[in-house]
């Protein structure tokens, strides 16, 4: 099923991508995030009348978070395409010579840090962003305030948006987590995490301790200032009083792109911060702008991965994890490594059937990668390392926590038990987590802690903590004030919208994104409860797994009732977004642009569809209702034509947009 597959991926980029950008706490390495991008990006290619308009592939990066400012970007701050090998690099070029003859690039070092925005008037710094989603940041000023190597003051009096990484050298990162350690406070996992986490700190105070750096390597306008490569502008900006990375290089062709890539992955362990591999930009601007983008990417660069480093260890123990919906997790118990400058002492081996396929045993030496430099994963045993003393792995088919019996779905063996700690204990975080009903004060720790003492057993507890509030001043680290904002920000959650509630619940298959959907089509908790599974089955973006997980969850009469006291507690049981109907042109209907647009960027006029109720598409079809196009549209333009599609160019679409602002 090409349809069901699509939506599998859709939710596990959409996921990954949360806990990357939103959490700084990323889940699978970037290799296994390449391979399913790959993959839904070919089934697209394939069947583009499947492609949804929530897909990753549309998609830039991160979520912004609540407590700052937002910021939205004049310019997107888009993402890069990724190549792995000398053959994609190849590929790459190609495309590039279809257009532009005899391209020059700019080979830069890919800091492994945080895209930054900064913007300067009249020389001064007046505000710091983070990318974002792209098109909407984070207003970061007063931590970008706290980087030496960001200029508060330029060497001209001139207004200029410049774009780099913020990023923590190997050496301020070890002495984090030496201090951290001493503390003990987690560690954070590598220079990228803590440099995301400290960026994103309120207090301007604990940013200034974290001796952040940044590099500048983006002039959005250059043009503007008569600057026409890339090469250029990296030595304007640094005329101006920015840092920029010396370790880059003008190529006249692939084969010395080749040198340089092979160079600095030889000397790659010699720098003082951390590089994920090489930043690849066509040096002519003006055929940057005859490239364009993509709706994700410039068509003019891309990024050479490094592959992940392997290490070998000793793997001592396999343990068993019970994860908020009662999958069990197998965990490798390994002697302590360092990969890529973090210590590793535990990695995922995924399942079991991971275990028997590889031939994975207690004692054997394994080899150790973190693909994308984060996540660590057993890759497999070194046969040859063997002594005879290794033991195969028996799975036990009992909840390790519990002991009631797994069940196997596909790879993967779940506990049923709804009154398992484990289980309950993870969906009592997982209630209370940002996207869920977001009630801060809640550490994990702290709610284990709560659920041991028999505070809290289901997520109804929460909004009768207040009747331990003597109790819990006898613990440690509660006082007065910290109780009384925990209960007030529990207070607070009972007016959430409808979604908030729907992801707070743990239903199977329903994430945010799904939850956001359900509230919004059925408007209240009472008429989706009274659905029935042929009405769930019908609503876009809702499969057959999802609409059936959905119905059963609220057949149970035990969810029933805790629904009923939910409510009675106070808690909203209605969607508090929009619903209203947009009257636009572009209401309902599916749209191509096409061609170069110099009246509106074309991700502002995406964006601008989108937000009127539109679906822009990347491929004419029958079921296309307008193509817009600019400047050189190609071979879409001709098969709308054949198609008989309505079309619009430029001074139509001016046209459209000055009867709106008629009164």
């Amino acid at each position: 099923m090409i349809e069901k597959r699509i939506e599998e991926l859709i939710n596990i980029l959409n996921e990954a991508n949360y806990n990357y950008h939103f959490l700084d706490k990323p889940t699978i390495t970037d290799q296994e995030y390449d391979k399913y991008l790959r993959e839904l990006i070919s089934l697209e290619e394939q069947y583009p009348k499947l492609k949804r308009s929530d897909s990753p592939t549309s998609q830039i990066g991160g979520e912004v978070i609540e407590e700052f400012k937002k910021v939205t970007h004049e310019k997107p701050m888009m993402s890069l395409s990724n190549v792995f090998n000398e053959e994609e690099i190849y590929n790459f070029d190609e495309k590039v010579k279809k257009l532009i003859k005899n391209p020059k690039y700019v080979c830069e070092l890919k800091i492994d840090g945080l895209s930054v925005s900064l913007l300067y008037k009249k020389g001064k710094l007046v505000r710091g962003a983070t990318r974002g989603n792209g098109t909407v940041g984070e207003d970061i000023t007063h931590n970008v305030k706290t980087i030496r190597s960001i200029p508060q003051t330029l060497n001209k009096e001139i207004d200029i948006e410049v774009r780099g990484e913020i990023y923590m050298s190997k050496e301020s990162f070890q002495q984090l987590n030496e201090e951290r350690q001493k503390q003990n406070i987690p560690l954070f996992a590598n220079p990228r995490n803590a440099a995301a986490g400290s960026i994103r700190q309120l207090d301007s105070n604990i940013a200034r301790t974290r001796k952040l750096d940044c590099f500048t390597y983006q002039l959005p306008d250059a043009t503007m200032y008569n600057i026409n490569t890339q090469y250029e502008a990296l030595h304007f900006m640094e005329e101006l009083g920015f840092t920029t990375n010396h370790n880059n290089a003008l190529v006249n062709n692939i084969e010395e792109l080749l040198i340089f890539i092979k160079k600095w992955t030889k000397e790659r362990p010699t720098l003082p911060y951390e590089i994920d591999g090489i930043v690849i930009k066509l040096d002519n601007i003006n055929d940057q702008k005859k490239l364009g983008f993509t709706v994700k990417y410039p068509k003019w660069a891309t990024a050479y991965k490094f592959p992940a480093e392997h290490v070998l260890t000793k793997l001592k123990d396999i343990k068993l994890t019970v994860g908020r919906t009662g999958k069990i997790t197998p965990n490798a118990v390994l002697e302590p490594v360092i990969v890529m400058g973090s210590k590793i002492s535990r990695a995922t081996l995924h399942n079991e059937d991971y275990i028997l396929s590889n031939d994975i045993r207690i004692g054997d030496v394994v080899s150790i990668y973190k693909a994308g430099d984060v996540i660590p994963r057993v890759e497999k045993p070194i046969i040859e390392r063997r002594t005879g003393k290794e033991k195969k792995f028996v799975f036990s088919y009992n909840c390790p926590i519990c002991n009631e019996k797994l069940t196997k779905t596909e790879v993967d063996y779940f506990c049923t038990n709804p009154y398992c700690d484990a289980r309950k204990i993870e969906s009592l975080i997982h209630f209370v987590s940002r996207n869920a009903m977001n009630i801060e004060g809640f550490g994990d720790r702290i709610i284990e802690d709560f659920y041991n003492m028999g505070y809290l057993t289901n997520f109804l507890d929460f909004y009768k903590l207040y009747n331990y509030k003597s109790e819990l001043k006898e613990l440690e680290g509660f006082g007065e004030k910290s109780i009384n904002n925990l209960l007030e920000n529990i207070e607070n959650s009972k007016n959430n919208s409808l979604e908030k509630l729907l992801f707070a619940l743990g239903i199977r298959h329903v994430g945010s994104k799904t939850a956001k959907i359900l509230a919004k089509t059925f408007l209240n908790l009472e008429n989706l409860v009274n659905s029935s599974l042929e009405v769930l089955n019908d609503i876009p973006d809702i499969g057959e797994v999802i609409a059936q997980s959905v119905h059963h969850y609220f057949h149970d009469q035990n969810n029933i009732i805790l629904l009923e006291n939910l409510k009675e507690v106070g808690l909203n049981m209605t969607f508090l977004g929009k619903t209203e109907t947009i009257e636009s042109i572009f209401n309902g209907k599916r749209i191509v642009i096409t061609g170069s647009l110099d009246f509106i960027n074309r991700d502002e006029l995406t964006y601008y569809i989108e937000e009127q109720g539109g679906k822009v598409s990347n491929s004419v079809s029958s079921k296309t209702d307008l193509l817009i196009v600019g400047k050189d549209p190609g071979s879409k333009y001709e098969k709308a034509k054949t198609l008989d599609i309505l079309i619009w160019n430029e001074e139509k679409l001016k046209e459209y947009f000055s009867s709106l602002k008629q009164p």
